[in-house]
């Protein structure tokens, strides 16, 4: 199955959702304003968030539809949708020198954060980057073994340390292997902490310091990691993550367990933030680079093209 089929039937719950609330709401007369207020609400019950919805609502009353079916709908859906997607669709660059181009990867427990640095890894190896992992949450142990796991399975090296030890100093041994075998990217995992944020800038500072005493352009990505199936909770831990550690850009997870992926188009709208990647399966390639056309089609339930 291609990744454009994996991506339209990761997203096909979403397209139902969308779908359902569109029901009826196509017209064999011109549009109305009752049935452009309709047409909002719709898009805000699909999760795609008020900015988003409005702009969309805006950008069909101005085409002065004289008669709207459901294609004609779910085209312009898609058109709007890309336009909102399209400035956040930015692919992960490993830039940077000296070596290694850090990225640390947060975000809240459950998330599916280190599943994600694994095929994020995988991801990069594709491109011919030598990559090395770091186990940097140290609060539980099954995250590291869970990243040594995922190490083995895409052939990357894997920093640990103690369970409960102190995070800097893995990414400080990281840093220093990476530094002396060439490697390009170190992926740091961190502790997935949302409700103690003054620990969790605690730390993070602690790492940036060691980190610029080592290479003072690092940390060069700070990813956050969201899952889908949250919803518009998601927005709020965006909102935290920001604030608290810097983020530099989304990934976004579980698309494929959910019917609330228009999720993803609120963020993009709200924020802004770069969206590198996202995942619609359990598959170690099923974390692939955004591309907003075909996410826009799958969400509007028109066939990849």
């Amino acid at each position: 199955m291609s990744w454009l089929d994996r991506l339209r039937g990761g997203f096909s719950k979403t397209a139902e959702r969308v779908a359902e609330n569109l029901t009826g709401l196509t017209s064999t007369a011109a549009l109305d304003t009752a049935t452009l207020d309709d047409i909002e609400e719709a898009l805000i019950a699909s999760d795609l968030g008020p900015e988003a919805s409005r702009r969309i609502r805006e950008a069909i009353a101005a085409r002065r539809f004289e008669q709207l079916d459901e294609r004609g709908l779910r085209t312009i859906l898609a058109e709007e949708i890309e336009k909102i997607l399209a400035p956040v669709a930015k692919p992960l660059e490993v830039w940077g020198f000296p070596r290694p181009h850090v990225i640390l990867v947060i975000g809240v427990n459950g998330s599916g954060k280190t599943t994600t640095i694994g095929k994020l890894g995988r991801l990069l190896k594709e491109q011919d980057y030598g990559v090395l992992l770091a186990a940097g949450d140290t609060f539980r142990a099954a995250a590291i073994e869970q990243l040594k796991i995922w190490g083995e399975r895409i052939g990357a090296p894997v920093i640990t340390g103690k369970e409960g030890g102190d995070a800097a100093g893995i990414v400080f041994d990281g840093v220093k292997q990476a530094t002396a075998t060439g490697i390009d990217a170190l992926i740091v995992d961190t502790a997935g902490r949302l409700q103690n944020k003054s620990h969790l800038m605690d730390e993070l500072s602690k790492i940036r310091r060691v980190l610029g005493r080592l290479n003072p352009e690092a940390p060069h990505d700070i990813l956050l990691v969201l899952d889908a199936t949250t919803g518009q909770n998601g927005l709020a831990q965006v909102e935290v993550f920001r604030e608290s550690a810097g983020v530099t850009g989304l990934i976004m997870t579980k698309l494929d367990g959910t019917a609330r992926g228009g999720v993803l188009v609120a963020a993009a709208e709200k924020f802004g933030l770069p969206i590198h990647a996202i995942g619609v399966g359990e598959q170690a390639d099923d974390l692939r680079p955004f591309d907003p056309r075909a996410v826009a089609r799958a969400i509007a339930g028109l066939p990849p093209e």
